[in-house]
């Protein structure tokens, strides 16, 4: 397999229409809830959410943080509350941590809450805005506030196909907007990233390639968990390029192709499987730091 950077490009699709749908709707609304990768807080980050949406109290719920590495993700919460930004950690899918969502959310907006109660309005609900980039978690949070599944999910990008409002208990009511990623990758590192996590759809990019970029990172970074799953020595790993340890992962899990070569493509989609599945233990690709890649 030739062993090159791969520039990967996100068409931008409805973005004209997602950002007027954003400005348009700020005025019904209270507060923002901005979804993150947990794993990738920095690449998950739409810089276009933060400036359209400034005028608004915003709440960065940090999701997947069951698959991300808690003393990273503690650092990142640091750096937010330094800015006098509120994050919350929390996973969708199971609800741990949801509960904290409401009282942060009124916390934030308690100047509003005081206008509404000496208006005589105290039994208007509080208007939420969820948004994110696709596959970070928007309809699992919905569908785990409204206790339905009111929202499609799938693990895979853009299912969110446009507005609805959702009535939670509580006095809340949540405003879904669709999947928004900026034009292009600047910076091909974060696109990279997004690819690990499932945010770009696999079939525009070279698996075996994505996961050689995934090993050399597992291999400097977190070396024991990637050990332990695919049973590799220390030592196996030094030295090794992305593309050695692939041949070693097909190896140790006999995947090998009908001429006796080993397969690895099919080592590949299994590595990003697990990864993203959480199987290989809790990473974080990111830090507040600066990073190393």
């Amino acid at each position: 397999m030739a062993q090159q950077e791969k520039q990967i490009q996100w068409f931008p699709g409805h973005m004209a229409k997602t950002r007027r749908l954003i400005r348009e709707s700020l005025p019904l609304i209270d507060a923002v809830v901005e979804l993150r990768d947990a794993r990738i807080i920095r690449s998950s980050r739409n810089p276009e959410i933060e400036a359209l949406t400034r005028s608004k109290p915003r709440l960065i719920l940090l999701n997947k943080s069951d698959m991300a590495d808690p003393q990273v993700t503690a650092r990142w919460k640091a750096l937010f509350s330094g800015k006098g930004l509120a994050a919350l950690e929390a996973d969708c899918r199971s609800g741990r941590g949801l509960r904290q969502l409401e009282p942060m959310l009124r916390e934030l907006c308690a100047d509003r809450l005081e206008k509404n109660a000496a208006r005589g309005m105290t039994g208007r609900p509080l208007r939420l805005m969820v948004v994110g980039i696709p596959n970070v978690g928007k309809s699992s949070l919905i569908n785990r506030l409204a206790g339905q599944r009111r929202a499609k999910v799938e693990d895979r990008p853009g299912v969110t196909r446009g507005r609805q409002w959702i009535k939670l208990d509580g006095g809340m009511e949540l405003l879904d907007m669709p999947g928004v990623l900026w034009p292009k990758f600047e910076d091909q590192k974060v696109g990279r990233y997004l690819a690990y996590t499932g945010a770009i759809r696999d079939e525009i990019l070279d698996q075996e390639d994505l996961a050689c970029g995934l090993l050399e990172i597992l291999a400097a970074r977190y070396p024991a968990p990637l050990s332990a799953r695919y049973r590799f020595e220390p030592a196996e790993l030094e030295g090794k390029s992305g593309y050695d340890l692939l041949c070693l992962l097909a190896e140790r899990r006999a995947m090998r192709l009908p001429g006796g070569g080993v397969d690895t493509l099919r080592a590949a989609i299994t590595l990003l499987d697990e990864f993203r599945g959480g199987k290989i233990g809790r990473i974080s690709l990111e830090t507040p730091e600066r990073d190393q890649r």
